[in-house]
């Protein structure tokens, strides 16, 4: 048995969440236009159903995500994206 908390030993280790701080990686980089004729690049920004993730999510600023969502909506309208899909990555 054990009598001192010293003694106590877990069977896995206690996880300690570390989360990393959300940056806007447009900022970062120093971008300053979102292309909307590069769809590998605006993927990153949509879910699986190819809705636009959220801001809270992404990290990105509002400057920025306006832009990103402008440029995945020409990219929608000339077909270079899907409005909606199944298991889109």
């Amino acid at each position: 048995m054990a009598q001192n908390s010293n003694d106590i030993r877990y069977l896995t280790p206690l996880s300690v969440d570390v989360k990393k701080k959300k940056y806007c990686r447009f900022k970062k980089n120093r971008i300053k236009y979102i292309d909307y004729k590069d769809p590998v690049f605006l993927r990153k920004f949509l879910n699986e159903q190819g809705k636009i993730l959220p801001r809270r999510i992404t990290g990105t600023s509002l400057k920025y995500q306006k832009k990103v969502a402008q440029a995945v909506k020409r990219a929608r309208h000339l077909a270079l994206l899907p409005y909606v899909t199944d298991m889109l990555k």
